[in-house]
């Protein structure tokens, strides 16, 4: 049960969902800034690859909503769905991914550790590596808006489901209408 009356039931919203409804007027732009953080057009990030950084930096913080969330939208757009979510969440640095996202990915680490982590090294590694302004300042975004978003449903003890199905079946829905939808 979450650490206050959200004034529904939990089962049917569990993680952010609840506390979402308890506030629309500050899910609004939650979500918003979600669709445009992970599925507006981007010229290089897929949105799957997007959803690995939220699910990657979730799983850092122990998130268990979260980091089983994002697991589920990313794997549901990457060709290599599940097994690639589950190879970068145990070690990204042999994981099955590009030299780019694997940099991007380390510094998405680097900033849910400290945004002061993130340094002039790690920035010139991810360049090294083909990664653009652009991307590395998303990455950072990304990574930084997940820790608030970890800590909203975690701060609040909101209930995460211990069925993956629940995850899927959000995440087909995540994939074909976006954030902010019910």
């Amino acid at each position: 049960m979450a650490h206050i009356d959200l004034g529904l039931d939990e089962r049917a919203h569990p993680g952010i969902n609840g506390p979402m409804r308890f506030r629309p007027e500050t899910a609004k732009p939650l979500n918003e800034l979600a669709e445009t953080l992970l599925r507006a057009p981007h010229p290089t990030l897929t949105p799957g690859e997007r959803e690995l950084i939220a699910a990657y930096v979730s799983g850092l913080n122990e998130c268990r909503f979260c980091c089983a969330s994002h697991s589920a939208f990313a794997a549901a757009q990457l060709p290599s769905g599940m097994r690639l979510v589950d190879q970068v969440r145990a070690d990204p640095a042999t994981a099955e991914v590009s030299d780019k996202l694997r940099a991007l990915l380390e510094i998405a680490g680097a900033v849910q550790r400290s945004g002061r982590d993130v340094t002039a090294e790690l920035v010139k590694a991810a360049r090294v590596a083909g990664a653009t302004d652009l991307e590395i300042h998303d990455t950072v975004l990304i990574a930084a808006a997940f820790c608030m978003f970890n800590r909203y449903v975690d701060g609040l003890g909101t209930l995460a489901p211990e069925d993956p199905g629940v995850y899927e079946r959000t995440a087909e829905h995540i994939v074909r209408y976006g954030y902010g939808t019910s």
